[in-house]
């Protein structure tokens, strides 16, 4: 059962990364059921309360920085759920290098797909309507792909991880 549930927060992360960047979405199903897998899993390894409830402040930290920069228009608000729910697993522990990765993999993120938008769209990849949108200047970044890859960079680390790998 925990190689199993070691899967379920890379899966979740993969499922993120590909929805963001092909419907640039991140669907509230996904965020709720990795948050509802954390408590399964928190549960079921046994986690301490007080360790529970220092990654659950986390995770609404999170959520409210998150918020704050969906207001100013700064990153979408699927984004800001799936940082909430990626520090969720995470805690505060590992929270600075999830925001930090995230934070250089969204800039890097950034400036390809700015370089690609200065590039002409040829027939053979402008077919596929994902390509179509990530090259319109007027859509957004897929920032839920750096998310899931800095929340992978770092999983490895996490109390659950280490928990289930035992």
């Amino acid at each position: 059962m925990s190689s199993l549930a070691l899967l379920i927060f890379p899966l979740a992360m993969a499922f993120a990364a590909s929805s963001d960047l092909l419907t640039m979405r991140i669907s509230n199903k996904l965020v709720m059921a990795l948050t509802g897998a954390f408590f399964l899993v928190a549960l079921a390894t046994g986690l301490p309360l007080p360790e529970f409830a220092m990654h659950l402040t986390c995770a609404l930290a999170v959520l409210l920085v998150g918020f704050a920069f969906f207001a100013f228009g700064w990153i979408g608000g699927g984004d800001a759920k799936l940082a909430a729910a990626t520090s969720l697993w995470l805690g505060f522990g590992l929270a600075l290098p999830f925001l930090v990765y995230a934070a250089l993999l969204g800039g890097g993120l950034t400036l390809a797909i700015l370089v690609f938008r200065r590039l002409p769209l040829t027939p053979l990849i402008a077919r596929f309507r994902w390509v179509e949108r990530l090259h319109d200047r007027k859509s957004g970044v897929p920032y839920g792909v750096a998310l899931a890859a800095a929340g992978l960079l770092v999983y490895s680390n996490s109390a659950i991880f280490e928990r289930l790998a035992g």
